[in-house]
């Protein structure tokens, strides 16, 4: 009977529809494939009834998690091979339901059976989330928030860098990380016209970066919101290091809850992916009745292809159970039609796509040079969550299967004076 490794490559290439340009390394020692290609390394016979039990994405992610699955190499050069197949959707390839029609792959499937021992489910790894409907109440998106970002502000230190700011920066020739992040939170406040004395509201405000360059740099004074409690301790320190307390405000509130208006200006940086579609009026129109006649919005936000029929899209299952819970992306043309529902004049529409697959290289870099002192200040299979994640959201970025755009709105009055210059462009000038 051939080896584990030469059987696994076998379905692998059924699979797929092409040859393998992979390695694969076996928990018996054997290994199949090009000698000098990354290697995807199969740890276990359990790895295999992950994948038996949950076919598809959720499958191997939890393989992943739970170290039953590795990668030797490159690990963006494995997750290409595997996009087709996998995260397409048979878009550049055969889908696994359409390859499991076949007759010799599921013919090879019963053979994989044999191969993975005893037909006993795995538990998923601690890690996961389970999953259930997409409320949006209050009480679930707390939960969710802190799923997300109570996992350590020294583990968002070491992936994030000083800067602190989890979005992707906006890069110019030569730049660093750090000086990209600032040139982002800069080209949020020229698109705000932020100046001194101005009110500004910053939702979903991390670890408080936007609000403290909004105060410091151009004087306005700002409201920051975040349903995270370490998120706003750490946001308030930086607050008070800066001596900035006078001008910035850094509570855990719900955007919902906010009474204090009217506001000049709204940033909303990589916070309404966490909105969902069912409640994305409501938080345009919040966000519209907290602005003041000729008030300025910019919303950036992670945005998806659209689909023929918008009724089957569904939400990512990794990125569901293991990363944003309740997490949802809209075409961006969608997120436009709200806003203006909402009552907003959309001004200014920025892609920026390609400026966030490279942030997001330079964080797995961080991370896997960090990695040690990843996994002391969260979990193995956190760690592994974070940079599968981080390294598969680039490479989707990179192939235009998700995208992310700031747009800029304004309550403009009804005079029609929208406040702003003739060419809206001037802050890249």
């Amino acid at each position: 009977m051939a080896d584990a490794a030469s059987r696994l490559r076998s379905l692998a290439e059924q699979l797929l529809g092409s040859p393998l340009p992979l390695r694969i390394r076996a928990w018996d020692g054997s290994q199949s494939g090009p000698p000098d290609a990354p290697a995807l390394v199969v740890r276990n016979r359990r790895a295999l009834r992950r994948l038996l039990f949950k076919p598809g994405e959720l499958g191997l992610a939890r393989a992943w998690v739970a170290g039953d699955l590795d990668v030797e190499g490159d690990l963006y050069a494995v997750l290409e091979v595997m996009a087709g197949p996998v995260w397409e959707n048979g878009e550049d390839g055969r889908s696994l339901v359409e390859a499991l029609r076949d007759r010799e792959v599921r013919a090879a499937g019963r053979e994989l059976l044999k191969l993975a021992g005893p037909p006993i489910p795995p538990a998923p790894p601690r890690e996961e989330v389970r999953r259930r409907r997409h409320l949006h109440t209050r009480h679930s998106d707390r939960r969710a928030i802190s799923h997300h970002y109570d996992v350590g502000n020294d583990f968002y230190e070491l992936v994030l860098g000083p800067s602190m700011v989890y979005s992707c920066a906006y890069w110019q020739d030569g730049g660093t990380l750090e000086s990209a992040q600032r040139d982002k939170l800069e080209l949020v406040s020229a698109k705000l016209g932020l100046t001194e004395g101005q009110r500004l509201l910053d939702v979903g405000c991390g670890w408080g970066s936007m609000a403290i360059h909004a105060a410091r740099e151009h004087g306005a004074r700002v409201v920051g919101v975040t349903l995270s409690q370490e998120q706003a301790a750490y946001a308030r320190k930086r607050v008070a290091d800066e001596g900035l307390t006078d001008r910035v405000e850094i509570r855990v509130q719900d955007y919902r809850d906010v009474k204090d208006g009217p506001f000049d200006a709204i940033s909303s940086i990589g916070m309404a992916e966490h909105v969902g579609a069912e409640r994305y009026l409501e938080y345009a129109s919040v966000l519209y009745g907290l602005l003041k006649p000729g008030g300025r919005l910019l919303n950036h936000q992670i945005a998806r292809r659209p689909q023929r029929d918008e009724a089957t899209y569904e939400v990512d299952g990794f990125i569901d159970a293991y990363v944003f819970p309740d997490g949802e992306l809209a075409p961006i043309g969608t997120t436009v039609t709200q806003l203006e529902r909402a009552g907003f004049e959309v001004r200014d529409v920025e892609s920026i796509r390609e400026h966030y697959a490279r942030t997001l290289r330079q964080w797995v870099e961080r991370l896997e040079a960090g990695w040690g002192r990843a996994v002391r200040l969260t979990s193995p299979g956190r760690a592994r969550v974070w940079r599968l994640y981080m390294a598969a959201s680039a490479l989707a970025f990179e192939r235009n299967r998700i995208g992310v755009n700031q747009v800029l709105a304004v309550r403009t009055p009804d005079s029609g004076d929208s406040g702003l210059p003739l060419r809206t462009r001037t802050w890249n000038t």
